[in-house]
């Protein structure tokens, strides 16, 4: 019973981000084929952090009007919503629509918003229904939700990105000179995409069988017995857990609210309910604060809004596996930070700005398209997709350090943390989808059409 409420746990768990992580890794696919083409991430970005509008209203009810809102009601409508979504967005992803002339992926964009609106309303409803269950099974939740980011990423790399080659295409033209129109045949190199391994269609569909187990495994959940419902012998523990359950829901204000963060900000795991309180002084909480802003606003807002540009003039292969390697170097860098937890605070600022020179990196590329540095060379598409993987790893760790450090001082701290973090998110994303989308400052092109100097 308790092996089987184990994987039910991890089922579970499974289900919070496994949707918009799966959206990211098959993005490389998807600017191929969708109208906004190298835009396309930088609509991602701007969408999820609208969507945080669930998760602040969900803690906004609970906050002034606490009861109002079931818990068990609120995470059976977010997860079937989530399993109708990827169900449409199976079936509807490539289908457009005409707005003031131009064509745009209308269906898809409005699924994605709805993906991000579950993903990001688990981050304050998951964990604490979890609490009611006995602490052993959060530990098993927080795995399932790091296998939400890595198993659509294997899932990707099993798709594959599809082969593309150069081929001549052949246009006719009708040249007029004088009274006289005369047709002719003009040829040009483009790129031809072969298809991957397994289709979008398919890759949707597994998606929504993730997000169906999810919502079968809480089903059952439902029925274990709750921590309140315990023996009496039990009775201590309990009160702690329902102490703890408060706390958590401060916590949650901050949980993963954001593109691609799977891991617990608490490296140790619920065994850990009392914390023993550390001092810092207002000046390095005010660095740590900042650090938070300044990651998250690299992470969620300012690198993925580019991806596109930094890695497509290398190829569409080079493009699929930084986007799925990335991502699997969140989820291990959480793992590796559950193993060996730190609170050095120096050491948080060595891999903050070790984070910032791999983004910094894959922003000067970016600037370049579409003929960035060593583009005709294997060394260039190695060195991009490493810096992506330790750009993702390196500054998901110092994440998980921060919330290390802030709870030992409070779960208040936490709350703030969760503030930063989406403040810094949301100015990222604003501040590039203009850039990207209205004033054109980054440039794509048909690499095989494209002629760049040696």
């Amino acid at each position: 019973m308790a092996l089987l409420t184990h994987l039910l746990a991890c089922a579970f768990g499974m289900g919070s981000w496994a949707a918009i992580n799966g959206l990211w890794v098959e993005v490389p696919l998807l600017v191929t084929v969708l109208p906004e083409q190298w835009y396309l991430p930088s609509y991602i970005t701007i969408i999820v952090q609208m969507a945080n509008v669930g998760p602040l209203f969900v803690t906004l009810v609970n906050r002034f009007r606490p009861g109002l809102l079931k818990e068990v009601a609120v995470i059976y409508v977010i997860v079937s919503v989530g399993v109708v979504a990827c169900l449409l967005l199976a079936f509807l992803w490539n289908h457009t629509a005409l707005i003031a002339g131009t064509s745009h992926s209308i269906p898809f964009l409005i699924l994605t918003f709805f993906l991000s609106l579950v993903d990001c309303t688990s981050s304050v409803t998951f964990l604490p229904f979890m609490m009611q269950l006995q602490p052993q099974y959060t530990t098993t939740f927080f795995i399932g939700e790091g296998l939400s980011g890595l198993i659509p990423a294997l899932i990707a790399l099993g798709q594959g990105s599809g082969i593309s080659s150069c081929t001549n295409v052949s246009y006719e033209v009708n040249i007029t000179t004088g009274n006289e129109t005369v047709g002719s045949t003009i040829f040009q190199m483009e790129t031809l995409y072969l298809p991957p391994n397994f289709s979008t269609l398919i890759f949707f569909l597994l998606m929504t069988a993730m997000m169906l187990t999810c919502l079968l495994a809480f089903f059952f959940l439902t029925r274990q017995p709750k921590v309140w419902e315990l023996s009496q012998q039990h009775l201590f523990p309990s009160n702690i857990m329902l102490n703890s359950f408060d706390q958590i829901l401060d916590e949650g204000a901050d949980s993963q609210l954001s593109r691609g963060c799977s891991c617990p900000k608490d490296p140790k795991g619920p065994g850990d309910i009392l914390p023993q309180k550390v001092s810092w002084s207002p000046g390095k909480l005010a660095l740590i604060y900042f650090l938070i802003a300044w990651v998250s606003a690299l992470t969620n807002g300012v690198l993925p809004s580019v991806q596109s540009y930094s890695c497509l003039p290398y190829g569409h292969t080079t493009y699929h596996l930084a986007a799925t390697l990335s991502s699997m170097a969140n989820p291990l860098a959480c793992v590796v930070a559950m193993f060996l937890p730190s609170r050095s605070l120096t050491l948080m600022v060595i891999l903050t700005m070790a984070g910032t020179g791999f983004g910094a990196y894959n922003m000067a590329i970016a600037v370049m398209s579409p003929c960035p540095l060593l583009q005709q060379s294997q060394w260039g598409d190695a060195i991009i997709v490493l810096s992506w993987v330790l750009f993702t790893g390196t500054l998901s760790y110092m994440k998980v350090m921060a919330g290390v450090i802030l709870r030992s001082r409070s779960h208040s701290a936490l709350v703030w943390y969760g503030v930063l973090e989406q403040l810094g998110s949301l100015l990222g994303a604003l501040l590039m989808f203009p850039l990207v989308n209205v004033y054109g400052l980054f440039k794509s092109a048909d690499t095989c059409s494209l002629q760049c100097p040696a």
